[in-house]
């Protein structure tokens, strides 16, 4: 026998084999009770939905105002033309997509070299950065003044000038500063070795400056980690570095992830720290480039090509990377 009893109730709809009413469709097939709800729980349904709709509309009229609206102006200044005989910052609305194929081909080299340069600063940022996490959140956390004082250390960069802390470093990597003399004493620098205006000094200042970026989400996703989990993997015989990649990296890739990101987007866009510490040859950033277009040449479009060029490639290695890396997948 079905378990479905096919009388009808007393309405005429079948009931099931407990007496629950159920709603039949036109084709025979059931889906399942009916909801009856009464006109106060749909009126008080339809008032917080109202309620929602205005706590969320003055962040998407911001959104769309102060976001949405210069980057569409951004978009369409990168298209203008320079009619023919105009004066210099001249330009006409117009359809002109060879602007961006001019300008990648003459600044593609900056734009891969921003990229690598984000890429070596932000791995180096999580290789200094998640010890300091780890040992702020999980090794010192029965010490909490001693960790408060770490993490108000941590952040304190923050409190003073990007430009000033850039500036800093100049003098610290300078050919008369103690750091070159000491690896110049070493012999690991040459007597005529130097490490201002070079590579070495723009990763080093984009690591130093967008640490705090890395270290502490991945602080935040330590900070509630259980440490029994930590003590059961001891007590089952697992080494120390077993523990770390079996417990505490998997549990922590949230933060890694967010870091990253949080380090390689700015990173890649950053001018300040290729000006003050590179030579303007061989470390030159797309930062630089389109400042220069911008306020030194007042060539609009090609600048509005490049920084649109660079926000595609940002958006399309962010989203390979979430699609790779994404914490959906973590677990």
């Amino acid at each position: 026998m079905s378990s479905l009893d096919t009388s009808a109730g007393s309405n005429g709809t079948p009931a099931g084999s407990n007496g629950t009413q159920l709603d039949v469709k036109p084709s025979g097939r059931k889906s399942g009770p009916v909801e009856f709800r009464s006109p106060g729980e749909i009126a008080a349904e339809k008032k917080r939905g109202r309620i929602g709709l205005a706590l969320v509309l003055p962040g998407f009229i911001f959104l769309l105002l102060f976001f949405a609206a210069p980057v569409l102006v951004l978009l369409a200044m990168s298209l203008y033309a320079k009619p023919p005989g105009a004066e210099i910052g001249e330009f006409v609305p117009a359809l002109q997509f060879s602007n961006y194929a001019e300008v990648f081909s003459l600044y593609w080299e900056p734009l891969i070299r921003s990229f690598a340069f984000a890429a070596v600063a932000t791995v180096l940022a999580l290789l200094i950065g998640y010890p300091m996490a780890y040992l702020v959140a999980v090794r010192l956390r029965q010490h909490r003044l001693l960790a408060g004082i770490l993490l108000v250390l941590l952040i304190a960069p923050f409190f003073s000038s990007f430009i000033l802390r850039t500036q800093a470093w100049k003098q610290i990597l300078a050919d008369e500063g103690p750091v070159v003399s000491v690896l110049r004493a070493v012999a690991i620098l040459p007597e005529d070795g130097r490490l201002t205006a070079s590579v070495v000094a723009v990763i080093a200042g984009l690591t130093y400056n967008f640490l705090p970026f890395m270290t502490l989400p991945i602080y935040a996703s330590l900070e509630r980690l259980d440490t029994r989990m930590l003590e059961a993997s001891g007590d089952l015989y697992a080494s120390p570095f077993t523990t770390f990649r079996k417990v505490t990296l998997p549990l922590s890739m949230p933060g890694v992830f967010a870091g990253t990101l949080l380090t390689f987007i700015p990173a890649a866009g950053d001018y300040v720290n290729a000006a003050i510490l590179g030579n303007n040859r061989d470390t030159t950033m797309i930062g630089q480039v389109i400042d220069s277009r911008f306020f030194r040449v007042v060539d609009y479009p090609a600048a509005s090509a490049l920084s649109a060029i660079l926000m595609i490639a940002i958006l399309i290695l962010v989203m390979i990377y979430i699609r790779r890396f994404g914490t959906k997948d973590l677990f």
